[in-house]
């Protein structure tokens, strides 16, 4: 960090007043990634914030205009990488609408089942978060073996953890085995009395609310303004939700509230993000009930027909001259999609997660661009930081769950 002090003109007679420029970051561990906030303080107090990205940039876009769509799946889980299936559900959903694919009920619950953990995992990370940065370590510890559960759950789906590579074009690698069942019926039984005694330690705690009350506030027409989405859209009282608004993969089915909150403060983004964890247990729930109520084929899918993205089963391979083509064609990347251009979003653990996609008719895309929430609320930051201490920019920041592979996509 450097220090860089600055005169503040003042009338003749006055005493000369100094500023401190600060650089909060790039490699700092309050600001959970590699990004930097330049801050001019009077004192504690925040006078001028320059947030600054870039330092870990991939050219993700660019990258994913050189590969087949099946290829791109690894590139998403870098975005969010704390709920990396959300980001592979919303692009395997996004090649879905393009290349007019149809998946089976049986795929679309289990995919909710996934993206619901994925988002209590997001959530949990960033409420637990908050309170380490507000001087509160004990409800980290609480929550954060339920994490480790969430990615047990993981590893039994797909073999990966944190950067997942989970599910294909069309549904799953393979299906959920019975140990995965168990471990979820497992987080559904146990994490609730968690979570109830997480919020207990927070809720009405009055350093926590002290710290947060007030701090970080935006209205519900500059957060539009801004493009603000998702948790922190709906903390400033718009329910604005993916999921209800342009319902994927059956979440019309599905009974669930819209958490919302009325100041767009750090505590009440803290409010919503526990209050969507309450509702993704509760669709958890509805999904299961849904898997055991289909019949026939359906009980059993776990993919749809589109030999094209599907990776036979080996022994076909080796025995059957059709799944040995496919299996040439999927690898090599010498599949052509459709002509077309869309943009698919889904309701991501931050917001709105959106892949603008063009095709030529090739085998890659012609053009990708993906919408990160993130970036959006980090234009935000020297806004909502400006006037308050140097203490509330961290808080701020963890409120606003910034997650720097997201913003650097």
């Amino acid at each position: 960090m450097s220090d860089i002090h600055q005169n503040i003109n003042l009338p003749a007679g006055s005493i000369e007043k100094q500023t401190t420029t600060l650089n909060l970051g790039p490699t700092h561990p309050a600001t959970h990634g590699v990004f930097q906030n330049i801050i001019e303080l009077d004192g504690e107090k925040i006078v001028k914030a320059d947030a600054t990205v870039g330092y870990i940039h991939r050219a993700f876009e660019k990258i994913a205009e050189r590969r087949p769509l099946y290829q791109i799946t690894p590139l998403t889980d870098r975005l969010n990488y704390c709920s990396a299936p959300l980001n592979n559900m919303g692009w395997h959903l996004t090649c879905e609408t393009l290349l007019g694919v149809k998946t089976p009920k049986r795929v679309d619950y289990l995919r909710i089942i996934v993206m619901e953990l994925a988002r209590i995992a997001d959530h949990l990370i960033c409420s637990s978060i908050m309170g380490v940065d507000a001087g509160a370590y004990t409800g980290f510890l609480y929550v954060m073996q339920y994490r480790e559960l969430i990615y047990e759950i993981y590893e039994e789906i797909c073999g990966s953890r944190l950067t997942t590579n989970m599910g294909r074009i069309g549904g799953f690698e393979r299906d959920f085995n019975d140990t995965a069942f168990q471990k979820i019926e497992k987080f559904l039984r146990e994490y609730p009395a968690v979570l109830k005694e997480f919020e207990n330690l927070f809720t009405r705690n009055r350093i926590f609310m002290e710290r947060t009350m007030g701090v970080g506030a935006i209205s519900a027409e500059r957060a539009l303004n801004y493009g603000f989405t998702g948790p922190n859209l709906r903390a400033a009282g718009v329910d604005y939700d993916v999921r209800v608004t342009a319902p994927y993969s059956s979440y019309e089915e599905f009974d669930f509230d819209i958490p919302v909150g009325s100041t767009g403060d750090c505590y009440d983004r803290f409010q919503v993000r526990n209050g969507e964890m309450w509702q993704s247990l509760r669709i958890i729930e509805q999904a299961m009930q849904k898997l055991n109520n289909l019949k026939g084929e359906e009980a059993t899918a776990y993919h749809a027909d589109v030999p094209e993205y599907y990776l036979p089963k080996k022994k076909d391979v080796y025995t059957k001259m059709e799944a040995l083509i496919w299996h040439f064609k999927i690898i090599m990347g010498e599949i052509d999609m459709p002509k077309g251009e869309l943009y698919h979003s889904i309701e991501a653990g931050n917001g709105e997660l959106g892949y603008y996609f063009i095709s030529d008719g090739g085998r890659s895309p012609y053009r990708l661009h993906f919408r990160r929430p993130c970036f959006i609320y980090y234009q935000a930051f020297e806004e909502l930081v400006k006037d308050g201490m140097l203490s509330d920019a961290i808080l701020v920041m963890s409120s606003l769950n910034l997650i720097a592979g997201e913003m650097d996509a």
